[in-house]
């Protein structure tokens, strides 16, 4: 199943026009984007707020990411504080994997931003987190936290915000998007055998694990005729004929 290392703005320096920081708000995301995450069958790992942007690459690059998504918003440069907006979506240069996924992330949130012509893309070799990062890495400048209007936006839209860098991912990695339910509980109930947890929603998907007949599953959300399940850690799909919930 795919997997992501979410890296939210360790910048506690950074702060907003309205108060708080950009490692405050940009941690909101990531924590709104973990249910989207979990009940689209994406697995995925955080950084610690107190690590540095170096130690969050680190961490990183110690795991087996699919991709790592880096999450701040900006600030102009001094002469022009608090007179600039939009989002602005950095991935590596020469990155053809980097490029497909900022450039979806930039067409989803010109669904929410007030200003979707002021949403792009950039491509760059300036940028830490993307130039040392081992996997395919995004930085997204969600908008500018020095502008009154900017920041009020990202403070009001931080599920917005969420819901977006998720389905940018699963469109990504080609998989359906998935709204977060309420978790259920269910069994596996077969005729004795085992049941594959697919990585898709479909019998031909690779298996990442099995479940033995009687277990207890979690279910955290329904993709067609699939449930979304955690099974001891292990995520994945597996089909509603094998589930009865409980």
């Amino acid at each position: 199943m795919p997997s992501v290392f979410v890296s939210p703005s360790t910048q506690e320096y950074n702060l907003y026009v309205t108060g708080n920081s950009e490692e405050y708000y940009m941690n909101l995301v990531a924590d709104a984007m973990e249910p989207y995450l979990n009940a689209s069958g994406i697995s995925f790992s955080r950084n610690d707020p107190a690590l540095t942007v170096g130690g969050s690459v680190n961490l990183s690059n110690a795991g087996t990411y699919d991709v790592h998504l880096a999450l701040h918003s900006n600030a102009a440069p001094e002469s022009l504080s608090g007179r600039i907006q939009g989002t602005d979506v950095y991935y590596y240069q020469g990155s053809a994997s980097g490029e497909a996924l900022a450039q979806l992330i930039a067409a989803n949130m010109r669904t929410i931003y007030p200003y979707p012509e002021l949403v792009g893309t950039t491509p760059t070799r300036n940028l830490y987190e993307l130039n040392n990062t081992a996997t395919t890495a995004v930085l997204v400048e969600v908008a500018y936290h020095d502008n009154q209007e900017d920041a009020e936006w990202i403070i009001s839209h931080i599920n917005d915000i969420a819901r977006i860098m998720v389905l940018s991912l699963t469109q990504y990695f080609g998989i359906p998007f998935v709204v977060p339910n309420t978790v259920q509980r269910g069994v596996v109930d077969t005729e004795g055998f085992s049941v594959s947890i697919r990585s898709e929603p479909s019998f031909a998907a690779p298996t990442v694990g099995t479940v033995p007949n009687g277990a207890n599953v979690l279910i955290t959300g329904t993709a067609e005729n699939w449930y979304i399940i955690d099974y001891n850690g292990m995520v994945g799909y597996i089909n509603q004929s094998y589930i009865t919930l409980i």
